[in-house]
Parts: structure tokens; C-alpha cells; sequence
């Protein structure tokens, strides 16, 4: 049987072509699939002629063509007396595939064409790695604050997690020491001067083009959200509702709890690989957050809302420390908990 339609692992091709060779590099890039030649995109059989060597062709074809080499299995079906071939993926260990030069994801039902920083997320994330694991070219041990390395031990012993170790002991537990060279996180979380690596932008507008104030943070990212939180705290309103109650309640004009997970997400998931800095504007009524850069080409908007999505963290060291610090409670949770705050 022929399915109704075509999926994130399923395509129909009328002929053997450039395109059909693209998907199943975009299928070797996500979770595998396959096409069947000979069947239109609306899925009525046509059918397809093949010779006695079309088979091992297309397959010399297909290896040819791409990088790494991929081979694809071969089935060949009669439906109402027409041919049809199915070429089927598995998803590459290693990735990313590519054909020409072009490195293709699957989507939905579609081809995506992958940027330079999507490209190498994808060879990361194959690698069970990511940006913020690999070593600072630029920075040394003289560029972070073991003070600051101390007050993480102590508010990580906090969450009943036993520290032991000495401070370079301990970021070499957390993989943020290798070799004796900093990871990208270390440097992120305990760089003892401010620099514009981590620059955000804050400002409460009166207008669009009106500021009323600003101020800039380029601390380490553990500090920038209680910096972010307290300037934000400071230009919106806040109810104090007087009870019979010995403390008064204080309701504010947004949830706080929703705020500070925003501000986590930010500092967590930015691409820090990206010149822009991250921007937090305050209107009367609303509150605008920017973060360089994009989601990840498996997960939308509308997967966010619905929390129909498999966590990805861009910056995995970060998340782990973050996570042990008490700052993230779940992966994959935070959307979805600022949205019921």
C-alpha cells in the first residue's frame, strides 16, 4: 500500500532526480525515511520503467553524490500493474549529510535548506556536544574570578548536591575545565571583568523611539539574571493589596516566576557565536524579549505553545549547570510553565 500522504518520512517522486537524491540526504539528517519513485505528490501511482541496471545505477548515483557516502535500500512494488521503487534512509550516526555542497533537514513533509550555524549544530548535537563545550580559544584561567566559582559551589551544596573538590577541581567535574583550557561556558559563568561577549541591552520605552532609561549588562550570565529581573522590576507596576494578614500582598503587573524563567531562557539558550546582543524593551504594556538567535528547524512556534517538542538545549553545559544551580527545574519545561505562571 501507498501512504495517503507524504510525512516527515515519507516523499513521492515521480522519477529518480536531483530532488529525490536531496531528500534522502534530508532524511539521513533527521530521523531516516523514504521515497518512492513513481508516485506523484498527491499519491496516485504513475509507475516507473526500470532497466536491468537502474537499481545499482541509482545507487552508484546516490553514493556518488553525497558526503559522507550514503546507500540506500531498495524495494520494488506492483501496484495496479504499475512499478514503484521505494529508496529508504536510515538517519546517519555522524552528521551532517550532504549532496553538492548543500546540506538538507527534513521538516514536516519538506526540505530544509540548513545554514552555516545550523550545519554546525547538527554536527554537534551527532556528537552529543554543543558550542559552549568546546575549548575559549581567547580566554585563560586568569580571565575567570574563583570567587565566583566559590559562590556557585555554595549554592549548588544548597540543592543537596556534595562539592568536595577544590574550584578548578570542580569545573573539571562539570566539564567546563579541559585540558587545562577553559570551555566556552566557563568563561560565560565566571569571567571576572564585564565584556561585550554578553552584552544586554535593557530599556523602558515611552514610546517606540522614546527612552525613558536603559542600562546595559555585560556581566557573567549568572549574574545578568538578577540584574535583568531588578531592572525590570523597576519599570513596571506593582499592587500592594493591604490584608487582616500580618504582610500585606504584593501583586505585580506581571508574575515575577514568569519573568525570571524568560530571563533564564535568554541567558541559556542564546548563540553566543552571534555579534548581536540580546535586547529587553518595557513599554506601558507589554514587555518585548530578544535573543540572537533562531529555533531549531524541528521545533515552531505553535510546538512551543503546545509543548509539543523534545528539548534541545543550545548551550548543553550551560543547561547542566544551570539545572544544578536550582535555576532549571526540567528540560524542555519552561515555555510551558511561563505560559500557565
Amino acid at each position: 500500500m501507498i501512504p495517503a500522504k507524504e510525512t516527515d518520512q515519507i516523499e513521492f517522486k515521480t522519477a529518480f532526480n536531483e530532488a529525490a537524491i536531496e531528500t534522502l540526504v534530508a532524511f539521513s539528517n533527521t530521523r531516516g525515511g523514504t521515497v518512492y519513485i513513481g508516485v506523484s505528490d498527491d499519491a496516485e501511482i504513475k509507475g516507473i520503467t526500470t532497466g536491468k541496471e537502474s537499481l545499482t545505477n541509482w545507487a552508484n548515483e546516490v553514493k556518488g553524490k553525497t558526503d559522507p557516502h550514503i546507500i540506500p535500500d531498495f524495494k520494488t512494488i506492483t501496484i495496479e500493474e504499475k512499478t514503484v521503487v521505494l529508496m529508504s534512509v536510515i538517519e546517519y550516526p555522524v552528521k551532517p549529510v550532504c549532496t553538492k555542497g548543500r546540506y538538507f533537514k527534513r521538516v514536516g513533509s519538506s526540505n530544509h535548506l540548513l545554514s552555516i550555524s545550523e550545519v554546525v549544530d547538527l554536527h554537534l548535537q551527532s556528537l552529543n556536544s554543543s558550542w559552549d563545550a568546546f575549548p575559549d580559544p581567547i580566554h585563560s584561567l586568569e580571565d575567570i574570578s574563583m570567587e565566583k566559582i566559590q559562590a556557585s559551589i555554595k549554592a549548588i551544596a544548597l540543592n543537596s548536591i556534595t562539592i568536595n573538590e577544590n574550584p578548578l577541581a570542580f569545573i573539571s567535574k562539570y566539564n567546563l575545565l579541559r585540558d587545562n583550557k577553559l570551555t566556552n561556558a566557563a568563561y560565560l559563568l565566571f569571567k571576572r571583568n564585564e565584556t561585550s561577549d554578553t552584552t544586554i541591552e535593557l530599556g523602558r520605552f515611552q514610546t517606540e523611539i522614546i527612552i525613558k532609561d536603559s542600562r546595559r549588562s555585560k556581566s557573567d550570565v549568572i549574574a545578568q539574571i538578577d540584574q535583568v529581573l531588578e531592572f525590570v522590576k523597576k519599570h513596571i507596576n506593582k499592587e500592594v493589596i493591604i490584608t487582616d494578614k500580618p504582610h500585606n500582598i504584593q501583586k505585580w503587573q506581571y508574575p515575577i516566576e514568569a519573568i525570571r524563567e524568560i530571563i533564564i531562557n535568554m541567558v541559556v539558550h542564546r548563540d553566543y557565536r552571534l555579534s548581536s546582543d540580546s535586547i529587553v524593551k518595557i513599554f506601558d504594556n507589554k514587555i518585548e524579549f530578544y535573543n540572537p538567535g533562531r529555533l531549531p528547524a524541528s521545533i515552531s512556534i505553535e510546538d512551543l505553545i503546545s509543548n509539543n517538542y523534545r528539548s534541545t538545549p543550545r548551550n548543553k553545559l550551560l543547561a547542566d549547570f544551570f539545572k544544578d544551580l536550582g535555576l532549571i527545574e526540567k528540560y524542555g519545561s519552561g515555555i510551558q510553565r511561563i505560559i500557565n505562571y
